[in-house]
This record gives structure tokens, sequence and C-alpha cells, in this order.
């Protein structure tokens, strides 16, 4: 599984709309994480996620708190940012497999600090900086997200 998807991302609005447009292959569930240096457009893209899936309030990034619930009439979507995270074993505590099923949108920045405590993803997305532009890869890492690839380049193509 390594379909692959990647755009260049001129500014944050850019950013934005891409994930937007990750937002409607994404209204059935899906687990994504999200890699990339601290300012890459991480929380941006997630910002872009939300709004797509119908929410219009603040989308604020959950580097204290964890995770950033938003309940919506068609879809739950949990925020996690990891990054600030001590032991991964505290996710457990927390009940962190409750919020992942397979109808819920779980979007996970800094993944890489809760490994054995999530569940693999759908989708791994890296983003990184090319010169003052960003760039976006998507790979696919289930037959779920590579569903969710093959919609978003068709998508694309219309």
């Amino acid at each position: 599984m390594n379909l692959l998807f990647s755009r260049a991302l001129e500014n944050e609005d850019a950013t934005v709309a891409m994930g937007r447009q990750l937002a409607d292959v994404l209204h059935l569930g899906g687990v994504i994480y999200l890699k990339g240096d601290l300012g890459a457009g991480k929380t941006t893209l997630s910002r872009g996620i939300v709004q797509g899936l119908g929410h219009t309030g603040k989308v604020k990034s959950p580097t204290y708190t964890l995770v950033e619930p938003y309940e919506l009439d068609r879809v739950n979507i949990y925020h996690f940012d990891l990054y600030r995270l001590g032991d991964p074993e505290e996710l457990e505590y927390m009940g962190i497999r409750d919020y992942f099923c397979p109808e819920t949108v779980c979007i996970v920045e800094w993944p890489d600090k809760g490994t054995g405590f999530i569940p693999k993803p759908d989708l791994a997305i890296e983003m990184r900086y090319v010169g003052d532009a960003r760039e976006i890869a998507i790979s696919a890492c289930s037959s779920r997200g590579q569903e969710l690839i093959e919609k978003l380049q068709s998508d694309e193509n219309k």
C-alpha cells in the first residue's frame, strides 16, 4: 500500500484548501497521521479538514490538551497533538482507544510519540518546507487509505 498523492502548497490558504479537499473524501471516517517539522502546516491542514467537515467555529491546536473533539452532525472528529506527550502510556489512561472508531475522523500530529498506543493510519501525511512554500505528500497505509487517495485523485481530475 503505497499509493501517493503530492502537491505544492504555496501559502496558508492553499493548505486550508487542501484540508477541505481531504474532508470531502474523509466524511466516512479515517485515521490520519500528520508528520513534519514545527510550523510546517500540520495544524493549518487540520483546520481545513475540520472546517471542511462542517465545523464553523475556531479550530484550536490541542498542544496542551492532547485532544480537541469536534462532535458534528455528520461525523465526530478528534484532533490529537502528541508533541508534549511525556510517555505514550499516558494515552491509555485517557482512554485513547475509545476515540478510534471506523466512523470517526482521527487526526494525529506527532504520531511517533504514541507508538504502540494508537492504531495504524489509513493515510500518512508528510508536510515539509520547500523554500518559502510547503509540500504535502500523502501515502496510503491501508486499503481504506488507498480508496481515499483514489477518490482524491479522481476529484482532482474532474
